[in-house]
């Protein structure tokens, strides 16, 4: 107790003096890995009385009460009490080091964070609805429908080392070698009535009609990838079909899957997965939780998997590379001719070397050689390493296997010039809990308000028994308090905290955007969220320049130019209203909005920082939004405000209604839909 109190204090300490260190949170999270322990061994010991058990968990109750106290003030450690957070190795090694102090043997099966931990410990679970679908399908067969890959005839190659050879043609290629397959004439036949493909998209999918099932889709971000995706395992009746993607993104493959394929059910994987839908026909989970699936997922018989942000699984010697291999193993061994598709926008002449474990998802190559399909293209080809025309060739028979990449510019007249493409996020754990007990408490505020009022008042517009005109009249008395700081949770205070709930979720996908596409612009209103952004990057490895309102013009214009000028700094971080007029950015293409405008006019002039003369490229806007809270309904009053249509911005820079209304609808909405709510559902 007293190590777990000392190193407590220690956390409390920290934030009282200004930012959380990597150390801070290490620290925090190997304490919140001992209270759990702990806390599951005094429940779990016998020995002791009732008595002296009782007071023990009080005794840490108390400490996790000061934890999540402690946890509140800061959306990072707030993140790592959830239920599917990555535990880090050095919090691990610390709690070890910790329990030592107090004088406890770390438990004997605890391998240290390099050896792997053997497969009996893993946390393995198969959800009850993953049971009914085993139960309904107990004689599940191999798919033989079609004639599964011929085995490498005798070559003259087999003697030669291939791979790496095959990597360094990568290396070797000039700036005109091919980085895309021969590709069909597009077609839109697998649409969904309503949605149009842009062309270079209709031709891969033309590609998967054609009967083709490998592919590594390394378009640009902005070119529509999921959608690709999601159309060619329609062509290729690729279901059940398995999507392994990043956390940030899990919520916005089950969006554009309704989208896409609204005649197929899509479930998403939370945790243990208690609220899926087992007979799915698109399963999507994150890498973080991956490793408790993996089990059932190998054994429902899937004929399609897509890996999103391929390059997570470069390093093969990791947890979520050896599930991803695995499983990737497994679908082809039940399925003659699987879909399977990683993609990533990262450039294929950067590190090559990492492109191994890719090439090994989709069945090019095992651990040491060139499968059968790639050997014997290989061996057509009639040359071997030590003959000068192979490296050529040899790197096109890899791209005519699947490699497919095209970038903004060779596609600009496919896309407008400038668009926003909207993010929806997920905030699970404690925060999007505390954030969504708010915005119910705001709305219960705002009725038993209404009520009140309605009580002394005999008249007004009404329709399905709620008074529209009183709605309004309360919805402008709680503006008049959030102005005046007079009500608690506010939709001022609201916003803000779901801007330090999304900073760590918005900051991880600039910095995969970053990695793949280049330079990108991140964009706040907080300076907490900026923050919080700027130590993620600096935690991975990203330089960035910083552009806020409390620096003189000579340390902002420095920052600037870092930005534009030098190639090795990847982000800009800006505040939305610091940064949002007067400087020129358009060395980046891509930008990620982390927080709301409060009007269309704000956002449109933040984008114009990239969006300007000079730009040779489209702008894609990246708009995270966090589903299921008032975030997602201001961002639909925006753009209904605005007129974007189709989320495509024309150019116009004409406001419509202020950020007073904005609000002002919200809150109406707001109340209105809890007043149409029943009683119970408002009440709890």
């Amino acid at each position: 107790m007293s190590v777990l109190a000392r190193a407590v204090r220690e956390v409390e300490a920290a934030l009282r003096s200004g930012r959380v260190t990597p150390a801070t949170r290490t620290r925090f999270q190997a304490v919140a890995l001992l209270l759990r322990e702990e806390r599951a061994r005094v429940r779990a010991d016998g020995a002791g009385s009732d008595a002296h058990r009782a007071e023990q968990l009080k005794r840490l109750d108390g400490v996790a009460t000061i934890l999540a106290k402690t946890a509140v003030r800061d959306a990072g450690l707030m993140a790592l009490l959830a239920e599917d957070a990555v535990v880090a190795d050095e919090a691990r090694s610390l709690k070890r080091e910790m329990q030592r102090t107090a004088g406890i043997e770390p438990a004997a099966d605890e391998r240290p964070p390099e050896q792997p931990p053997p497969a009996a410990t893993e946390h393995r679970v198969v959800p009850r609805s993953v049971v009914s679908r085993q139960l309904a399908n107990p004689f599940l067969a191999p798919d033989a429908s079609a004639a599964r890959p011929s085995a490498p005839r005798p070559t003259r190659l087999a003697t030669w080392e291939l791979i790496g050879p095959l990597l360094s043609s990568f290396e070797r290629a000039g700036s005109g070698a091919s980085t895309c397959m021969p590709l069909p004439d597009p077609t839109s036949r697998y649409a969904p009535p309503g949605m149009e493909l842009m062309p270079h998209q209709a031709r891969l999918v033309a590609a998967a009609a054609a009967g083709h099932r490998t592919f590594l889709l390394a378009d640009e971000p902005g070119l529509g990838k999921t959608a690709q995706a999601l159309l060619a395992a329609e062509a290729a009746n690729a279901y059940p079909l398995l999507v392994v993607v990043p956390n940030v993104v899990k919520t916005n493959w089950a969006r554009e899957a309704e989208m896409w394929a609204p005649h197929r059910t899509a479930t998403v994987i939370h945790g243990d997965g208690d609220s899926i839908d087992g007979f799915a026909d698109i399963i999507v989970v994150n890498y973080e939780v991956l490793d408790r699936h993996v089990g059932w997922l190998g054994d429902i018989g899937l004929r399609g998997m897509v890996v999103d942000e391929a390059h997570f699984i470069k390093n093969k010697t990791s947890q979520r590379s050896r599930h991803v291999l695995s499983l990737s193993e497994r679908v082809r061994s039940f399925t003659a001719r699987p879909l399977l598709m990683a993609l990533t926008g990262t450039p294929l002449i950067n590190d090559i070397e990492d492109f191994r474990a890719i090439w090994q998802f989709l069945g090019w190559i095992d651990e040491k050689k060139p499968r059968a399909e790639l050997m014997n293209a290989l061996d057509e080809t009639g040359l071997t390493p030590a003959d000068p025309g192979f490296y050529a060739t040899a790197r096109q028979s890899v791209v005519d296997l699947g490699i497919v990449r095209r970038r903004k510019v060779d596609v600009a007249a496919d896309i407008p010039a400038r668009r926003i493409a909207d993010l929806p996020v997920e905030l699970d754990g404690p925060v999007g809990r505390s954030i969504r007990a708010a915005e119910r408490e705001l709305a219960r505020r705002m009725v038993a308000r209404y009520e009140q009022a309605l009580a002394s008042r005999a008249s007004g517009s009404t329709a399905d028994g709620i008074d529209h005109d009183l709605v309004r009249q309360v919805v402008r008395w709680e503006q008049k308090d959030a102005a005046e700081a007079k009500a608690g949770d506010n939709v001022f205070t609201m916003m803000r905290r779901i801007g330090r709930a999304k900073a760590g979720l918005a900051a991880d996908y600039a910095a995969q955007l970053a990695r793949s596409a280049g330079k990108v612009v991140f964009f706040a209103k907080h300076i907490d969220v900026m923050d919080a952004a700027e130590e993620m990057f600096a935690q991975q490895g990203i330089r960035f320049s910083s552009i806020r309102g409390d620096q003189t013009s000579a340390v902002r214009q420095r920052n600037i130019d870092a930005f534009v000028n030098d190639a090795g700094v990847a982000v800009a971080v800006c505040s939305l209203t610091a940064a949002g007029v007067g400087i020129n950015l358009q060395v980046a293409s891509d930008l990620v909005l982390a927080e709301l405008s409060w009007t269309a006019a704000e956002q449109t002039q933040a984008i114009d920082r990239s969006h300007r003369i000079g730009q040779s490229q489209p702008v894609t806007a990246w708009r995270i939004i966090a589903a299921q809270t008032i975030d997602a309904r201001i961002a639909e009053l925006i753009d209904s405000k605005a007129g974007l249509a189709a989320q495509a911005l024309d150019g116009s820079d004409e406001e419509v209604g202020s950020s007073a209304d904005v609000q002002h609808e919200a809150l109406v909405a707001l109340l209105t839909e809890a007043l149409s709510a029943p009683t119970d559902h408002v009440e709890g």
